[in-house]
């Protein structure tokens, strides 16, 4: 697995919860929280206090033409936890 951070999310909740240390990001859903909070020190130099991470489905498509439905594709988050005096620049708003 050679990219366990997928992007970073960036909702308008997400940018409210960066100001107090907490950072949201898509990530591969085979990923464990080992995986995600190493992949985090390297890539943004910080120390991770806490993971939480949740499973979403899909969202429900209707297919042109027909009353047939498929499902999207599930995706994974993690909600990062960084001490007090550590941020992330990617969420820095100006």
């Amino acid at each position: 697995m050679d990219r366990v951070i997928k992007k970073p999310i960036l909702t308008e909740r997400s940018l409210q919860e960066a100001t107090t240390g907490r950072y949201s990001f898509e990530v591969d859903l085979k990923a464990d929280k080992r995986q995600i909070a190493n992949a985090i020190k390297k890539a943004f130099s910080v120390d991770v206090l806490e993971i939480r991470t949740r499973i979403l489905k899909g969202r429900r498509v209707r297919i042109r033409g027909t009353r047939l439905e498929k499902e999207g594709a599930k995706i994974k988050k993690a909600t990062v936890r960084v001490p007090s005096g550590q941020k992330i620049s990617v969420f820095e708003t100006a």
